[in-house]
């Protein structure tokens, strides 16, 4: 994906290892910003993305990776940090119903104040984040409306903004894009999805389940991208 490169405005990127985040951090990369990759380590049991994160921040060539731990698992609710069975083989009517219990429980509210907070201290006024409304709809932290409303506190809740210093901007490029669409515009910038995790439910050795609903819809776009995916799965979706 490139070589590194400090000069231009300081971003700050949330890095979670996935298909979105590394897309995202290559369309930053593109228009010129700096990147500071913020990745939270918040107690997921699928922990084979915090090694695919460094991946991806040395492949995007970033200028400081910063792994922040939190302990979103001791407050649990949910199937990515408690021991709640993670869903499988669920059929895309099933995907699109409700809001799935991999949702975790104010995670992006709690990430996009990390990144705030990462922001003032590396004058940075510019966050971008992988979140999709089209392809995941069911998580409520991933619509533009939260989006939207966490600039607005962005914007009231800082000393940089209240002294007038910055005027943050959040950034969600992918959030009205189908993964066909996010998988086709990383290509484009030299992604490499093969550094990439997305499982919510690997192998101990970390080989992607295929049957989750994660597996199931990054499956789904490299098809109807007319790619193929360049990791392994123990069962096709």
């Amino acid at each position: 994906m490139g070589a590194n490169s400090s000069d231009g405005k300081p971003a700050v990127v949330l890095l979670s290892g996935g298909l979105d985040s590394a897309t995202v951090g290559a369309i930053a990369r593109m228009q010129g910003f700096a990147l500071h990759a913020l990745t939270i380590d918040y107690g997921q049991r699928h922990r084979f993305e915090l090694p695919a994160a460094a991946r991806v921040a040395g492949a995007l060539g970033v200028v400081q990776q910063q792994v922040l731990p939190i302990d979103l698992a001791s407050l649990g609710g949910s199937a990515l940090t408690a021991d709640i069975a993670v869903p499988q083989g669920r059929t895309a009517a099933e995907m699109a119903e409700g809001i799935p219990v991999t949702y975790v429980p104010a995670r992006n509210t709690i990430m996009l104040s990390l990144a705030l907070g990462y922001a003032e201290v590396v004058a940075a006024e510019d966050i971008f984040l992988g979140v999709n409304a089209v392809d995941y709809s069911g998580y409520p932290d991933c619509r533009p409306e939260f989006i939207q409303a966490f600039e607005r506190l962005a914007n009231v809740a800082t000393k940089a903004a209240v002294e007038g210093t910055a005027r943050f901007r959040i950034h969600a490029p992918l959030i009205q894009l189908t993964k066909a669409q996010i998988i086709a515009r990383g290509t484009e910038l030299g992604v490499d999805y093969g550094l990439t995790h997305t499982c919510y439910a690997p192998s101990p050795a970390g080989i992607s389940c295929g049957t989750c609903d994660a597996c199931q819809l990054r499956q789904q776009g490299f098809a109807a991208a007319g790619q193929s995916d360049p990791l392994e799965y123990q069962q096709q979706a």
